[in-house]
């Protein structure tokens, strides 16, 4: 008998994983301490980073902390930081240390949820933590898994957007080239590119009034014209916060007709939506019990890391109807019962991860109570921006802050605005977004980073008033 040796097993066995896994989390520490004092924008050029990689994968096992290091050497000059408190651009894209640990839980399970016979826990679990904001956020009641409706946890608004429109589009009748959805001209470009997906023939973006809103009356005028001209008005989406200045359209009026008319309405509340977890801001969304179907992501402004969109539908059965297909391999005694939600007939992909096991952890470990005091916070941090903004005699308010975006522009025009935003951004700690709206250019800034704080906001404010002050000596 030869002592020959064992071949190699090439996996990291439980105590290596044990190791290295306390050096991950401590590296991941060691960022969150040191985030601020990055520079938020990457410091590479177009092809740096794969410049520095092989061109081939390693024959050879490497040793883990070769793979710890490169973290640094390779990854980090790349990383733009969402996560520094002197994120003020787009919208917050947060994460948060029990956000980070349900999500190291999740990967570490491994859980493929596409039924609920392939992990109990997973699908009821998610189907918890939609019914918990159904009352967290003032939403119907009727929209919990309890009732005729239901929550799902998708990838992004825009998926629940096209899933809405698809959904729309089944239920409808006539030929798909006639068929029309309406959207203000203020609307996320998801709902253009769902429309696309989903096959529909037009796309109308209605007028909104001088708060960026969508006109009802311009609405009603478009559905008429459209009925006249032989097309099929189908489905209406309405926004609570527009991307571009966080504009709120008249959910209760845009419901109304939409009953009246027989189109499905969808609300588009993907940043806004977490700011319903503090009852002075539901007047927003009056007339949500109109509305076919829902949408928020809890991974803008609710302290959860990207990817978690949570869409709601008023009634589960058009969803379902539209999109369940059940190959024989499916079936399982469970399903066949039809006492559980499969969520694989919730939306397009089949394959579902663990997603609710993270915004499961952030709701229990900031509660109710913690998520209102940090979202209360951040809206006063804008309103006092806003306050500043008014008070300065070369700046001014492009749009209302209802939530915590500012959009403003310098007075001397286009130029100094944008220079003025430049002059942010090249300092290197903060990073603002410029845009445009009616033809004109502006700042928007977006108060709602996990660990931004006043002091973030008045390091911001002396940026913009040093900046506004050397365009107007320009």
């Amino acid at each position: 008998m030869t002592n020959e040796p064992s071949p190699p097993s090439y996996h990291m066995s439980p105590d290596e994983f044990r190791w290295h896994g306390h050096e991950v989390i401590e590296w991941l520490a060691r960022y969150m301490e040191t985030v601020d004092d990055r520079p938020i924008t990457a410091t590479v050029q177009p092809g740096e980073i794969r410049a520095m990689l092989p061109d081939v994968v390693p024959e050879q096992p490497e040793p883990f902390d070769a793979i710890l290091s490169d973290l640094d050497e390779i990854v980090m000059p790349g990383i733009t930081h969402w996560q520094s408190p002197g994120w003020f651009a787009y919208f917050p894209a947060n994460t948060s240390p029990p956000s980070i640990l349900g999500e190291l839980v999740a990967a570490g399970l491994g859980v493929q949820g596409m039924l609920w016979s392939t992990s109990p826990a997973a699908t009821e679990i998610e189907e918890v933590v939609a019914d918990w904001l159904v009352g967290m956020l003032g939403l119907p009641e009727s929209w919990k898994t309890t009732g005729p409706g239901g929550g799902v946890i998708q990838m992004s608004a825009s998926d629940s957007t096209h899933t809405a429109l698809v959904v729309a589009r089944d239920r409808a009748s006539g030929e798909a080239g006639k068929m029309v959805v309406y959207a203000s001209a203020q609307a996320h470009s998801s709902v253009e590119k769902g429309a696309r997906v989903a096959g529909y023939g037009h796309v109308r973006l209605v007028p909104v009034d001088d708060q960026f809103a969508m006109r009802a009356d311009a609405l009603e005028e478009a559905i008429e014209i459209d009925i006249a001209a032989g097309l099929i008005p189908v489905a209406v989406v309405s926004a609570v916060g527009t991307t571009g200045t966080t504009a709120v359209d008249p959910v209760r009026a845009t419901g109304e007709i939409a009953r009246s008319r027989g189109l499905w309405h969808h609300v588009d509340a993907a940043y806004a939506g977490t700011a319903m977890v503090c009852p002075e801001f539901r007047h927003f969304q009056d007339g949500l019990e109109l509305a076919d179907s829902y949408t928020f992501n809890p991974h803008k402004w609710m302290f959860t890391n990207f990817d978690c969109s949570l869409f709601y539908v008023a009634d589960r059965k058009p969803l379902i109807e539209a999109l369940s297909i059940l190959p024989p391999y499916l079936r399982n005694e469970a399903s066949e019962s039809g006492e559980v939600i499969d969520y694989r007939d919730w939306h397009v992909p089949l394959g579902r991860r663990f997603r609710a096991l993270k915004l499961w952890f952030v709701l229990r470990s900031y509660g109710a109570e913690g998520i209102r005091h940090h979202v209360r916070e951040h809206v006063a941090l804008a309103a006092a921006l806003t306050d500043r903004i008014e008070s300065h005699p070369q700046l001014e308010l492009v749009a209302p802050t209802p939530f915590g975006l500012v959009s403003f522009a310098h007075i001397d025009g286009d130029e100094a605005t944008d220079a003025l935003a430049e002059a942010i951004n090249e300092s290197g700690w903060a990073f603002v977004t410029p845009s445009t709206i009616d033809g004109r250019r502006f700042v928007r800034v977006s108060i709602g980073q996990t660990n931004t704080t006043a002091e973030h906001v008045d390091r911001l404010w002396e940026l913009i008033e040093s900046a506004s002050s050397r365009s107007v000596d320009q």
